[in-house]
């Protein structure tokens, strides 16, 4: 790993040979079928025992960001549960093989966020077979963008909400019973919250939700030692985007606004998830990580 997170580079230039071109893909989308594969950090995240002996659930753990922080968390000591929908069992196992390759237990978790049960079975599940939990990370997520108001569907609404927001507090309900002084919430927001994209209007909502349950939450946990803080991420190339989030046409010039010129990866992202749930943070709480190649924030 010749050129890790340590490496001194030019930001500008990172990643450009990742092309975001116009390409659309039915379901949730899979890295696995990306025409330009999204940067994981596979190759280039270089642990250092900061997680050590601990044990994390992430949600949407299979591609993009969830599957990034998953190498970096399993690279950095931790044992890693990942939930995930059935149709990316392809990427799921993936991500699984590397968490094994880095000497650390997998746990794979597939089903629907938006199915009330299967978030609470989700965390008992993690907790008997990781025996234990002391990281959330709450990353699933559901994006699709829609030109108006008049074509948002209350069924498109419904399930961007459950997805996002109720499968955040369903889960979270669950784990912090389990959760001991020390362990760390981290919600999964968006520049979205801040600077709302017209065609993403049920998203963006959302993603402010995150920011406001989390701050709220933060308050509410710091007297018991559990610290809840947000990573903000700003356009970063998952295959998200090519399942519906962005309009396909608007591909090639995906990220392209942002002060750096250009997308971030989702390796650019998984260092701020370990900040957030190593000890290094221990100070930390109710705050927001902004990554978003310089675009500003409120």
């Amino acid at each position: 790993m010749s050129n890790d997170q340590y490496t001194l580079t030019d930001p500008t230039k990172l990643y450009a040979d990742i092309d975001t071109t116009a390409q659309s893909q039915p379901g949730a989308g899979l890295d696995a079928k990306l025409d330009n594969k999204a940067a994981l950090g596979d190759d280039t995240y270089r642990g250092s025992g900061r997680l050590e002996g601990r044990k994390a659930l992430i949600t949407g753990g299979d591609s993009g960001i969830g599957a990034a922080t998953a190498i970096a968390f399993a690279r950095e000591g931790a044992d890693v549960a990942i939930s995930y929908l059935p149709e990316e069992e392809e990427d799921a196992k993936n991500i699984v093989s590397l968490i094994e390759q880095a000497g650390r237990k997998a746990v794979a978790l597939p089903g629907d966020l938006k199915d009330q049960q299967y978030c609470v079975d989700l965390v008992a599940k993690a907790v008997e077979q990781l025996n234990g939990l002391d990281i959330l990370v709450n990353n699933g997520g559901k994006q699709q963008s829609c030109d108006s108001i008049d074509e948002l569907t209350d069924e498109q609404f419904d399930d961007t909400f459950k997805t996002n927001v109720y499968a955040m507090f369903w889960i979270t309900k669950a784990a912090v019973k389990h959760l001991g002084p020390g362990s760390t919430i981290i919600n999964t927001s968006s520049i979205q919250a801040y600077q709302p994209s017209e065609n993403l209007l049920d998203y963006a909502t959302t993603k402010a939700s995150i920011n406001t349950f989390s701050k709220a939450l933060a308050q509410q946990l710091a007297p018991k030692g559990i610290r809840v803080n947000v990573v903000a991420p700003g356009p970063i190339w998952t295959p998200l985007q090519t399942a519906g989030g962005q309009p396909v046409e608007d591909l090639p010039e995906f990220g392209e606004q942002t002060p750096l010129g250009r997308p971030g990866q989702p390796a650019e992202l998984a260092p701020a998830f370990v900040f957030l749930a190593s000890a290094e943070s221990s100070y930390v709480t109710g705050a927001t990580i902004h990554v978003n190649g310089g675009m500003p924030t409120l």
